[in-house]
């Protein structure tokens, strides 16, 4: 790993420790939040599997009555049933607390099922309909929240999972680098101004020695 390209300083090994530090500690809380986002992703991930498992049954239910009641009532008729009805749903934006965090998410709020047919034009199969496509468009209206929070889940996690790879793979171990480098440079700096200052000293002796014996 190549290290950075600075003077072998006290002071360049002071702030590269503390920019050691700080990125060791970033990576620790960094690498619990990932483990969060997993846990979190997962368990929206089976709240998701659970929804679509429930649409798939509903859909199995509905679109059979939706055809029963076609060849009851008839295309034509059941067109001229439905003029005039109108329900209105309510989408917003809600914000969902995940793995900590207060995440974007989606509320729609559906209407009360109102069957709005005359008694003497109402047909039970139209009922039928209309209540079992009620009950998609709920679990839809559910399947569509959770999607959303799976997917900026799904979107922090990568977004954090490369900030842990590059202090993991990059930065932490640059500054490791850089830091045995600068040790090592002052070391051997101290290590020969050791041993020049020894060499000084046996040099002032035997002068002094010289001298006295003159």
């Amino acid at each position: 790993m190549p290290r950075e390209i600075i003077a072998p300083t006290k002071s360049n090994l002071l702030r590269t420790k503390e920019r050691l530090s700080v990125a060791e500690e970033g990576y620790d809380l960094l690498e619990q939040k990932r483990e969060i986002l997993v846990m979190e992703l997962m368990s929206k991930l089976e709240q998701v599997k659970l929804l679509e498992r429930d649409l798939e049954a509903k859909i199995k239910v509905s679109y059979p009555a939706l055809r029963k009641m076609l060849v009851t009532v008839g295309r034509d008729r059941a067109n001229a049933l439905s003029q005039g009805i109108e329900y209105r749903y309510q989408l917003q934006e809600k914000r969902i607390v995940a793995a900590g965090m207060n995440l974007p998410g989606l509320e729609v709020t559906l209407p009360e099922v109102d069957l709005k047919y005359l008694p003497s034009r109402s047909f039970a199969e139209c009922d039928e309909v209309t209540l079992e496509f009620f009950r998609v468009l709920r679990i839809l209206t559910e399947l569509a929240a959770a999607r959303t929070v799976v997917w900026t889940l799904a979107r922090e996690l990568r977004k954090t999972q490369r900030r842990v790879n590059a202090l993991e793979k990059i930065v932490i171990p640059t500054a490791k680098e850089t830091k045995a480098y600068i040790e090592a440079a002052l070391e051997e700096k101290e290590r020969d101004a050791f041993f020049s200052s020894k060499l000084l000293k046996k040099k002032a002796r035997r002068f002094q020695s010289q001298g006295t014996k003159g």
